[in-house]
């Protein structure tokens, strides 16, 4: 048990063997027996991987395993395996801190996800998709305006967001899966937030539209058109931009993006989508400035700030509060030392812990 745990914090954290060995202060050889159960490593040894790892030594004794179903990367085939592996444990790593505490609370968290039962059976055509985005958005009352929160939004109907911290070198482009029926949801911590938004919508696209479309449908370009159609409803596009266009400031999509959360990019898309802006209008549009945006990587102008999840850790706190975990439990499962810990749950700022 003990050595598949090392063997999981060890890939979490993208270490090879001898690499966690020269952290840890022990060999390449005695790492390989601890994960292959042939040996058990020492309450000293544990403590040095504990360190080497980032993990608490109460990790090692979880006994919550994930099996992750229905695994799905968008655009996966720019991740090198390396990559993807380092990604799919963090990921367990995580899910297993919400298994643990889901197993303390006394009521299950947020909603169960449900899809409303007005969706159409059969998706004939990317157009009907923005009919879809507003079943979608009614179901959840969230009317046409823009969604401040996104992520709170998904935790709320049900669906585990959770943020890692490794990107592939910017080739992560998000994940899905299922936990025991469960919607879970991955984007990356490094991620600016309209990048992180839009893949969350996407991700939701392949829950709400996966068996629907017709076979002359790609999934993916469903779910990129059901993302922006989510974030910017359609009868929105058409008042902000207005019904045809000729051109489009990129003042003007910034603000939009600021008030939205939708890139400036994506917005020239669903401006295209939507025929307010022709296709010679929009390749006019990319030649100009988007193409040398794109190459840069980045936006003109303030970033949309990205969001992070909460409902994770004010269920720990709720836990603590209600004495049904120990403050130590609550450190472990928040991924902190019981000094960071003790400040976080006071309340301190760094100035506040450097006046004891």
């Amino acid at each position: 048990m003990i050595g598949d745990r090392v063997q999981q914090a060890r890939k979490a954290a993208g270490l090879s063997l001898r690499a966690l060995a020269e952290k840890a202060g022990v060999s390449a050889m005695a790492i390989s027996k601890y994960e292959n159960n042939q040996s058990i490593p020492s309450s000293g040894v544990l403590l040095a991987l504990a360190q080497a790892l980032g993990v608490r030594t109460e990790y090692f004794f979880r006994r919550v395993e994930v099996e992750l179903e229905n695994v799905n990367h968008r655009e996966h085939e720019t991740l090198p395996e390396k990559e993807e592996r380092k990604v799919l444990a963090d990921v367990k790593e995580q899910l297993e801190r919400w298994m643990t505490l889901e197993e303390v609370l006394p009521s299950p968290w947020g909603t169960k996800f449900v899809l409303p039962k007005e969706l159409h059976l059969k998706v004939s055509s990317y157009d009907t998709i923005e009919d879809v985005a507003i079943v979608m958005r009614n179901h959840w009352d969230l009317g046409l305006g823009p969604i401040p929160d996104l992520i709170d939004t998904l935790e709320t109907y049900g669906i585990k967001v959770l943020i890692t911290r490794y990107d592939g070198h910017k080739h992560f482009n998000g994940l899905s899966a299922r936990l025991k029926g469960d919607p879970v949801v991955v984007v990356g911590q490094s991620w600016t937030g309209d990048r992180q938004r839009f893949t969350l919508a996407h991700e939701l696209g392949h829950l709400v539209l996966h068996g629907r479309l017709s076979k002359d449908l790609d999934e993916e370009k469903a779910c990129h058109r059901f993302a922006g159609a989510f974030l910017v409803p359609k009868p929105k596009v058409l008042s902000s931009l207005g019904e045809k266009r000729t051109w489009l400031e990129p003042r003007e999509l910034h603000l939009l993006k600021q008030e939205w959360g939708l890139s400036m990019q994506a917005w020239s898309f669903r401006a295209k989508e939507l025929s307010v802006t022709s296709q010679q209008v929009n390749r006019r549009i990319w030649s100009q400035y988007m193409r040398s945006w794109k190459a840069a990587k980045r936006e003109p102008g303030e970033q949309y700030q990205a969001e992070q999840p909460r409902l994770f850790t004010q269920s720990v706190y709720r836990a603590l509060a209600e004495d049904l975990i120990s403050e130590s439990k609550a450190s472990e499962l928040l991924g902190q030392s019981l000094s960071e810990f003790h400040a976080n749950r006071n309340m301190e700022s760094p100035d506040d812990m450097a006046d004891w």
